[in-house]
C-alpha cells in the first residue's frame, strides 16, 4: 500500500473506529501475565488492540510478556524482548552477573542501584527504551508506556507518548512503612522505593496520562502532581469469554477463594485468615483457597499457627487461567480483602463468573465491586470482624449467593471488559497524535519519512533486543528475602502464581 493510501485508508484496511490503524509501542518493564497486573494488562489489552485492526509491538524486558496467539490478528501483534540484566529472577535473586555479561553503562548502573539497595528496573529500563525507540523513530504513531515513568521517556521517544499510572507506587511505599517494625526495615524501604522520587518528577512532566479508576485519578493528582485535565480514566475488565459461569463446575460447600501476595502488607490476607478462625465457629466446612504463594514466615504464617488454620487454608500456585477459572467457580464466596487497590481485577474476574463477592471498601474497590448488597457485600478494610460477617452471611444464603452473583456478571459485562478498555484506549491515542501534531506544525515537513516495521537484525540496538511474534516462556521474578515487595502495575493485582 502507498503512503497515501494508508494515510487516506481504504475502506478494507481501517480500524474498527473507522480510522487509520495505528502503529502501537506498547512498553512494558515487567511482563509476567501470571505474577504482577502489569503483565495482566499488558496481555489483554495488546490483545483487543489487534482485534480492533492496529498494530501492536510490545516492547518489555525479563520476565518477558505472554501475548496471546489468535489467527484472526496474529500479523498484527507481535514481541521485541529488550533484556535487562534479571538480577530478580528465580533460583538465584540479586545475583552478581558476570563479567561478561555487562554490555553498557546501563547494565553497570543497575547492578550498582541493586548493590545499594534500591530497585533499578524502572529507570534502567526507561533508558534502554529510549535508546530503542530514537533508533527506530517514524516506525511508531504512538509509544505507550505502561507505568515505567523512567527519566528514559522524557523528551524525545519518536512519536507521542501516552503513560498508563494504575495508582501511585508511593502508596505501596506508605502501606510498607506502615507495617515495617524497626529503623533498619524501615530504611530498607525507604532505599527499595527510591524510585517513586523519579516517578514523581516524570510524572508531573507527562503529557497524557491513563489511570482505571476514580479513585487512582484523585491519587495521582494529590500524590504525584500531575494536573487533573492531563489525567482520563479508563476502566480495565475482565475477559468475560473466559471469566464465565459453568453450572457443571461443582461448587465446593464452605470454599472460600481470594488471589493475594501474603507478603504485601496491603492485600489484607491477615485479616482474612483471622475472619475465617470467626467464620469456622459458625460454619465449619469453611476453607481458604489462596492463589498465591505459602508464606514460611510472617504475619500471615503466624496467623494460619496460632489459629491452628493450616488444614483449611490451602495455598495454590503455577496454575492455568482455565484452572484459576474452575477454581473460582468451584467456591461458593470470592473475596477480596485488600486494604487498598487502584482497580481490583481479581473481583472483576470473581464477579464475571457468577461468583458472589466478599470485598472491602479500600481505594477504588467499591468503582468495580458495585454498592453493598446489590452487586457484593462490602466491608471497611482492615476489619477481620466485618469480614467474617459478610463471610458468613454468605455461607448461609443460598438465595443472596445467587442474586449477587448476577447481578455481579451483569456489573462486569456492562463496565468492565477489555473490549472496552481497548476502545477508550485507541481515543486517547489518537488525542494525543492530533495534540502532538498541533503543537508541533512543523513536523510532517522536517520528519524523516515513515519507514516499514524493521527486523530485528536492521535494528541498530539489535544487539540487546530482539522481535519475535511467537511469545516465550515466562521467567520469574523475586522479590528480596528481607528487601520490600515491589508491586507491579495494574493496582497491584498479584495473580502470585510465579
Amino acid at each position: 500500500m502507498t503512503a497515501e493510501a494508508r494515510e487516506a485508508g481504504s475502506p478494507e484496511d481501517l480500524a474498527a473506529d473507522g480510522e487509520r490503524p495505528l502503529d502501537i509501542a506498547l512498553l512494558t518493564y515487567k511482563g509476567n501475565p501470571f505474577c504482577g497486573g502489569q503483565g495482566v494488562y499488558v496481555r489483554h489489552l495488546s490483545r483487543e488492540l489487534a482485534r480492533l485492526g492496529h498494530r501492536v509491538e510490545v516492547i518489555g524486558s525479563q520476565p518477558y510478556p505472554v501475548l496471546d496467539e489468535g489467527a484472526e490478528y496474529a500479523d498484527r501483534l507481535s514481541l521485541t524482548e529488550l533484556p535487562s540484566l534479571d538480577l530478580y529472577r528465580q533460583p538465584d535473586p540479586f545475583r552478581t552477573p558476570g563479567r561478561d555479561e555487562y554490555r553498557d553503562w546501563v547494565d553497570a548502573l543497575e547492578v550498582a542501584t541493586m548493590w545499594t539497595g534500591g530497585f533499578p528496573e524502572p529507570l534502567t529500563f526507561s533508558l534502554r527504551a529510549r535508546r530503542h525507540l530514537r533508533a527506530r523513530r517514524g516506525e511508531f504513531d504512538v509509544v505507550h508506556d505502561n507505568q515505567t515513568l523512567g527519566y528514559g521517556l522524557l523528551g524525545e521517544v519518536g512519536a507521542p507518548l501516552v503513560t498508563t499510572i494504575h495508582h501511585p507506587i508511593t502508596v505501596d511505599r506508605q502501606l510498607e512503612l506502615d507495617a515495617a517494625e524497626g529503623w533498619q526495615r524501615r530504611m530498607s524501604v525507604r532505599r527499595w522505593y527510591a524510585f517513586t522520587r523519579m516517578q514523581k518528577r516524570v510524572a508531573r512532566r507527562l503529557p497524557s496520562v491513563l489511570t482505571v479508576s476514580g479513585t487512582s485519578r484523585a491519587e495521582i493528582v494529590d500524590h504525584l502532581g500531575v494536573r487533573q485535565d492531563r489525567i482520563h480514566v479508563v476502566h480495565i475488565g475482565a475477559d468475560t469469554d473466559l471469566f464465565s459461569p459453568d453450572p457443571s463446575v461443582p461448587q465446593i460447600p464452605g470454599r472460600i477463594v481470594t488471589t493475594s501476595s501474603a507478603d504485601v502488607p496491603l492485600k489484607g490476607l491477615v485479616f482474612l485468615v483471622e475472619a475465617l478462625a470467626k467464620v469456622r465457629t459458625e460454619h465449619p466446612d469453611a476453607h481458604l483457597v489462596v492463589v498465591g504463594k505459602r508464606p514460611e514466615e510472617g504475619p500471615v504464617a503466624q496467623t494460619i499457627e496460632r489459629y491452628g488454620l493450616e488444614g483449611a487454608v490451602e495455598f495454590v500456585k503455577g496454575i492455568s487461567d482455565a484452572e484459576l477459572v474452575d477454581l473460582v467457580r468451584s467456591a461458593q464466596v470470592a473475596c477480596v480483602p485488600s486494604l487498598y487497590e487502584g482497580f481490583s481485577l481479581p473481583a472483576a474476574e470473581a464477579m464475571a463468573t457468577g461468583t458472589p463477592l466478599v470485598a472491602t471498601t479500600g481505594g477504588a474497590i467499591p468503582e468495580v465491586a458495585g454498592r453493598d448488597g446489590e452487586t457484593c457485600l462490602a466491608v471497611p478494610p482492615g476489619d477481620s470482624g466485618a469480614l467474617a460477617a459478610g463471610l458468613g452471611r454468605l455461607l448461609g444464603d443460598a438465595e443472596l449467593r445467587e442474586r449477587l452473583g448476577a447481578a455481579g456478571r451483569e456489573r462486569v459485562l456492562r463496565h468492565f471488559t477489555w473490549a472496552r478498555a481497548a476502545e477508550g484506549t485507541v481515543e486517547r491515542y489518537r488525542e494525543a497524535i492530533a495534540r502532538s501534531a498541533a503543537e508541533e506544525p512543523s513536523r510532517s515537513a522536517t520528519a524523516a519519512p515513515r519507514r516499514p516495521a524493521a527486523t530485528a537484525a536492521s535494528h541498530p540496538t539489535a544487539a540487546t533486543a530482539t522481535s519475535r511474534s511467537a511469545p516465550p516462556t515466562p521467567g520469574h521474578s523475586a522479590a528480596a528475602p528481607q528487601a520490600p515487595t515491589v508491586v507491579e502495575g495494574a493496582n497491584s493485582e498479584s495473580r502470585a502464581t510465579c
